[in-house]
């Protein structure tokens, strides 16, 4: 596993507005390269087989106008599919409720023969209360993780384990890093524009949901 601060500033993260249908919604937005080209990462994030092996099993209809569930996560409608270039899908867990709007971008954008720009932007009309409480780090440093992961397959391969994932996910190398990325998108909440403060505040509460203090107990 590479350095935890490595993996930190290969990513740019960004949050910002944005108007929907539905209202102004929040983005987050994240921007890193990867030593893979461009139909390369398309494949490891779109078929079933090999998006499985790093992110999570899906199933469903996984073309425009079909629906997709994740196991034990978020499902949706494919919005829009331009390979190897664009996906966009709506992102909702549970049943949705009336003026919501969760919608995940993934842009990818060739550098090179063996190099992609990934840009992925998940927008949503957040409850307020959650966003208050959180601020962006809750969605953010969940798809840190999730990047991370792209990442170590697109470098391993078929040899990727996600057994090994996991193991890694439960160790203080870990730790370190999903601390080290609710700091990261505490930064991007303040560029946004969130008083220093509250951000101090969010970023709090972001890392002791994801990196809750051992337990005192006996």
């Amino acid at each position: 596993m590479a350095d935890v601060i490595d993996l930190i500033n290969a990513m740019h993260r960004q949050v910002r507005d944005t108007e929907t249908p539905k209202g102004t919604g929040r983005s987050i937005v994240m921007r890193r390269t990867y030593d893979a080209a461009v139909h390369d990462v398309w494949e490891a994030c779109t078929d079933p087989e090999r998006l499985g092996r790093w992110f999570l099993p899906v199933t469903g209809e996984l073309k425009p106008g079909g629906r997709y569930q994740l196991e034990g996560n978020a499902g949706g409608e494919v919005l829009r599919c331009e390979p190897p270039r664009l996906l966009r899908v709506s992102w909702i867990f549970g049943e949705p409720k009336e003026g919501d709007l969760s919608e995940v971008e993934v842009r990818l954008t060739p550098e090179g023969e063996e190099r992609t720009l990934l840009e992925l932007e998940h927008t949503a009309i957040v409850d307020p209360a959650f966003w208050d409480t959180y601020g962006p780090g809750a969605t953010g440093v969940g798809w840190d993780l999730g990047l991370v992961s792209l990442s170590m397959y697109l470098t391993e391969g078929e040899a990727f384990d996600r057994e090994a994932t996991q193991a890694w996910s439960e160790s203080e190398e870990a730790r370190l890093f999903l601390a080290a990325s609710s700091e990261a998108w505490g930064k991007a909440n303040a560029d946004y524009g969130t008083p220093a403060g509250t951000v101090a505040a969010m970023t709090s509460a972001t890392t002791d949901f994801y990196v809750p203090k051992p337990s005192s107990d006996s």
